[in-house]
């Protein structure tokens, strides 16, 4: 089946509507609701689905409907076993601690996923700094490191990883991202520190002596949710799913039609909910499904309309000029607007297919390939709410605690002035081969180093004003 260009307004028109609606005085209550949101999900998501079920065959839809069901369910799964720990007490909201939290989050992210990290981590963030005024930028860079960057070194990380274990990629193979995972995080939390100390050093006197005032030793409740944490990785790892391949080729077995590895994930969750300490999700973490139902609605429009989407871009793409930066950016770009687990397997396959420029092959993919498209799909996730599940629950959690996030079109411009030029510099450094563009990319990095000591200096300055 031979797609054009305008089989993917759908998608386009998916995505005006979450940047546009929530703006729109006259629709902006109305998107809110999740019966709207669901309402446009399906008007835009079904014709597409019929469409592409009757012009192109069952399977593409069928895939498509078993990658959601795995996503979310993932996603369900960690969310709800993380709203069962708090990590309860009040730390003193210094940039040194903000940035030693979103250290251990980025951590945490590549073991027990974007997912199970954020949800694990941004209800005690937000507690730390309930009583600062800025607190926004703080759940910005929770987005790009916890939900996003942190999670580059196993494919428990992030979904897009996960799949290319599931196409052989070694599960040990990502560690050699080592040194961009270094880089970025390293860079993004340096960035984070000099950002906050100014904010810091700008907070009014009575919020930071509220601050000082409200210091309660941290400890972890809820921690027998830890062993279904274990589980849910342990699945994810080693359990199999439905074998959508087998199913389509016609040669299913009974076993390829049981997902084990979703059935124990849900199992995992339900204990957790059930038989988990209900003070610690519904008192001290004030669990509700809003989060996980914002995701879940708006993700079904963005799963079916990408179906015609992913599949012209697989067709056009072996026509582009695919080298190491080109496939990382057209992977990243793509996987910032389109969900960032399709985008990496769209390309994978593509990679698969182009001639590389010699040396290793992984799973059948050039190895500087499979390094570029690893990179563009993880870390690019980031760059929007859409990229990567996580973001949106991350931007839920922080609204309802009172926290005013950027609208969609506001989160892009942040992500392009704190995250996009770390970007730059980390593909200048560690992806390209000429030597003018890896003094460029050090340029880069020295000057956003530079601006970094420069907001310090400045917090430096305003701290010795207000004494």
């Amino acid at each position: 089946m031979h797609l054009q260009w305008w089989s993917t307004l759908p998608f386009v028109a998916m995505l005006a509507c979450i940047a546009i609606l929530p703006l729109v005085p006259a629709t902006q209550h109305w998107w809110e609701k999740r019966t709207s949101q669901l309402a446009i999900a399906l008007a835009l998501g079904v014709p597409v689905a019929v469409w592409m079920w009757i012009a192109g065959g069952w399977q593409t839809v069928f895939a498509t409907a078993v990658e959601y069901a795995q996503f979310i369910t993932l996603l369900l799964a960690l969310f709800v076993v993380s709203g069962g720990i708090f990590l309860k007490g009040d730390i003193e909201a210094t940039a040194r601690n903000n940035t030693l939290f979103l250290a251990v989050g980025g951590v945490l992210a590549s073991f027990i996923g974007t997912t199970g990290a954020s949800m694990l981590l941004i209800r005690p963030l937000l507690a730390t700094n309930r009583e600062r005024r800025y607190r926004t930028h703080t759940v910005l860079f929770a987005i790009f490191i916890v939900a996003n960057c942190g999670g580059l070194l196993t494919p428990l990380g992030d979904p897009p990883l996960f799949l290319g274990f599931l196409r052989g990629v070694p599960f040990t193979w990502t560690f050699n991202l080592l040194p961009q995972w270094l880089f970025v995080n390293a860079m993004l939390l340096a960035g984070y520190y000099a950002l906050d100390s100014y904010y810091h050093a700008s907070e009014p006197a009575s919020a930071v002596a509220a601050d000082r005032s409200e210091i309660v030793p941290l400890g972890l409740r809820g921690a027998t949710n830890l062993v279904w944490f274990a589980v849910i990785i342990a699945a994810v790892a080693f359990a199999p799913s439905i074998n959508a391949e087998a199913i389509e080729s016609g040669h299913a077995t009974a076993a390829d039609w049981v997902p084990w590895r979703e059935i124990i994930m849900l199992a995992a969750a339900a204990a957790s909910y059930f038989l988990g300490d209900r003070r610690a999700r519904f008192e001290d973490n004030q669990f509700e499904w809003g989060p996980i139902t914002e995701v879940a609605v708006l993700f079904i429009g963005i799963f079916l309309t990408m179906i015609p989407a992913l599949h012209y871009l697989d067709e056009i793409a072996p026509g582009l000029p695919m080298n190491e930066v080109t496939f990382f950016a057209f992977t990243g770009s793509l996987s910032s607007v389109l969900d960032n687990a399709p985008t990496y397997a769209t390309f994978f396959e593509v990679a698969s297919r182009v001639g590389g420029p010699g040396g290793p092959v992984v799973a059948g993919v050039p190895e500087v390939f499979l390094v570029s498209i690893s990179l563009g799909a993880v870390l690019c996730g980031a760059i929007t709410y859409i990229g990567n599940g996580p973001n949106f629950m991350v931007k839920s959690v922080a609204e309802s605690d009172g926290v005013e996030m950027p609208s969609f079109g506001g989160y892009v411009l942040r992500s392009f002035i704190h995250l996009v030029p770390i970007l730059v510099a980390m593909v200048l450094l560690f992806i390209t081969g000429a030597l003018w563009a890896k003094a460029l990319g050090a340029c880069l990095a020295l000057a956003l180093l530079a601006n970094n000591a420069r907001l310090v200096r400045g917090a430096r300055r305003l701290a010795l004003v207000d004494s």
